[in-house]
This record gives structure tokens, sequence and C-alpha cells, in this order.
């Protein structure tokens, strides 16, 4: 179904949900949300993306394979979790903070990037999944 409709709204709606999953990514600091959660909001606005526009356009929008992801969010989470041990010598997956927060985002922390990467985990598998899906029906 590729109304006019559907694909107007979803070139508005595509970036207001990515900037809602970072949103919800950022928040996950402090109350429900997080990585898990915003990655999959990011991959429901391409999903939307892809529905209503066809899985070419979204593929050039990404301009690289989802796929590629989930290598990097992988990487990112097993660093921040690294660090405490390479740099600080404590435990593994032992949080470490900026003492000064930043105006918008808060504290900074290990912890943030484990989410980030845990994101883009997200983000890679589903989206690969989806596209996989839409390409062989």
């Amino acid at each position: 179904m590729k109304t006019i409709i559907l694909r107007t709204a979803s070139n508005y709606l595509l970036p207001i949900l990515l900037l809602f999953s970072i949103f919800i990514l950022l928040r996950g600091h402090y109350l429900p949300g997080g990585g898990f959660v915003g990655g999959l909001i990011a991959s429901i606005a391409f999903v939307l993306h892809a529905f209503a526009n066809g899985l070419k356009d979204t593929k050039k929008l990404l301009k690289f394979h989802p796929g590629y992801l989930m290598p990097v969010g992988l990487a990112l989470s097993f660093f921040s979790g690294l660090l405490p041990v390479i740099g600080f010598d404590e435990p593994f997956m032992t949080g470490l903070w900026l003492h000064h927060p930043l105006p918008v985002i808060g504290k900074i922390g290990t912890a943030l990037f484990f989410d980030i990467g845990v994101y883009l985990v997200v983000q890679g598998v589903t989206l690969t999944i989806i596209f996989t899906i839409s390409e062989s029906a």
C-alpha cells in the first residue's frame, strides 16, 4: 500500500522518530528506556519508510547495509565494559562517570556507551531481518 498520504507522512515521521529514539536512548540512564527500546524505535522508523517508499529508496537513504551496525555496536559495548579493566584496574563492566554533567545529556559514563552499542546492534539486527524478509517476498 503506497498511497500519497503514507509516503508524505513517512517522510516527515522518519526524522521525528529518529530523534525520539535518541531521546529514549538518553532517557534510559535515569528512567525506563535505553539502547534496546531506542534501537527498536529507530528500526520502526526505517521500516515505515521502506513500506511507504519502497525498499530501494530506504537502502539509498541508509547508504550502507544495516548488518555493519552489529559488529560496531558489539565492539563499542565490549570496550565500554573493558575500559575499567584496562585503564582503572576495576572489575569488568564497572561504571565510570565524568565528574561534571553535560547540560542536556547529564553525566556521561561507560553505561552510555554500552547503551549506544546496544542501540546499534538492535537496529542492525532488526533492519537486517526485516530487509531480508522484504527482499525474499
